[in-house]
């Protein structure tokens, strides 16, 4: 089964417009969904599971006991680190989909088969990943990790704000630092839009092919929000255990002598003999709630702003109609 890349024969969206369109979809999911994902982070950090006597605890208490704790604030720590590198996150995903999605297009007829498809997935989530996303992860990932109270400014934490973080991290353990988990965020980054792109792109066709009064036109903004719902939640049941691995890879400074790798093996290692297997599963809760409504809020927001652009925007603009 097949895709024609441009229907009506125009240019994908320009760099610009992904720009735009890409960055105030990203800026709204981050705003919608940031307390689920610090939800999920600490679910994953969490040691309960092998600590005598303490029950596990699922993501409603967990959100409540960092409420309790420290404020509803506590739910937004590292926002501001990704604020920061949602806009050329947003950018690079969409501009990389599209740029990988025309090279891998039959060159006669432009249809894009479901493999090439799903590889400018995996590509675009790739490229995402070391252009931006894995520092952007681990900055966001120590200023949630913290467990200061908001309300309290005598309880100074050691990550002030997201500047002060990656001046720290840099200035401690190097600017290498940063990248800790590449390669885990790389393979969360791309499976996620493999699948997601491809999920979404074919349900978006079938909808096309169900209601052709939408043809040469954007289908309705409730059909793409529930598109984007679905899409977006098969990813992190395909790489669950990439996720867990990678946050507490994340969470930890280096360690002389050892390499990524074994860092890896000795984390998923000691997850599987203290935690069980469950533990590979830790946040899968908040994490579907966070990205399952993320990727509806993201595709919504996007093909919005898009058609917005590409009608009353100069011709910087408008490199013409996004269809799959």
């Amino acid at each position: 089964m097949g895709t024609k890349v441009n229907k009506d024969g125009k240019k994908p969206p320009s760099a610009a417009t992904n720009l735009i369109a890409g960055g105030g979809a990203g800026m709204m999911e981050a705003l919608v969904c940031h307390p689920l994902d610090t939800i999920k982070v600490r679910m994953q950090l969490s040691r309960r599971g092998r600590q005598p006597g303490l029950p596990k605890r699922g993501f409603v208490a967990t959100g409540a006991e960092i409420v309790r704790k420290e404020t509803p604030l506590g739910l937004y720590k590292g926002l501001g680190a990704v604020l920061t590198g949602i806009v050329p996150k947003m950018a690079i995903r969409f501009t990389s989909f599209e740029w990988y999605k025309q090279q891998l297009a039959n060159k006669d007829t432009g249809v894009i088969s479901g493999q090439a498809l799903f590889l400018s997935g995996l590509a675009a989530g790739v490229t995402e990943a070391v252009a931006v996303v894995t520092p952007m992860e681990v900055v966001k990932i120590r200023l949630q990790a913290q467990h200061h109270s908001m309300a309290d400014p005598l309880d100074v934490p050691k990550y002030r704000n997201a500047a002060h973080a990656l001046y720290t991290i840099v200035k401690e353990e190097g600017a290498g630092a940063l990248y800790r988990g590449v390669s885990l965020t790389a393979l969360r980054q791309g499976s996620n839009q493999a699948v997601n792109f491809t999920a979404y792109t074919y349900f978006k066709e079938w909808l096309f092919q169900w209601q052709p009064e939408y043809q040469g036109s954007s289908l309705p903004s409730y059909q793409t929000t529930l598109i984007g719902l679905v899409s977006g939640a098969m990813g992190p049941l395909s790489n669950a255990p990439i996720d867990t691995i990678k946050t507490r890879l994340q969470k930890m400074r280096a360690e002389p002598g050892t390499t990524a790798l074994q860092r890896i093996t000795r984390i998923a290692g000691d997850m599987f003999r203290q935690e069980g297997v469950h533990a590979f599963y830790k946040g899968i809760t908040p994490r579907i709630m966070r990205v399952a409504p993320g990727q509806a809020v993201t595709f919504t927001v996007y093909e919005y702003l898009k058609e917005r652009l590409e009608k009353s925007a100069p011709a910087i603009l408008t490199g013409g109609r996004y269809e799959e």
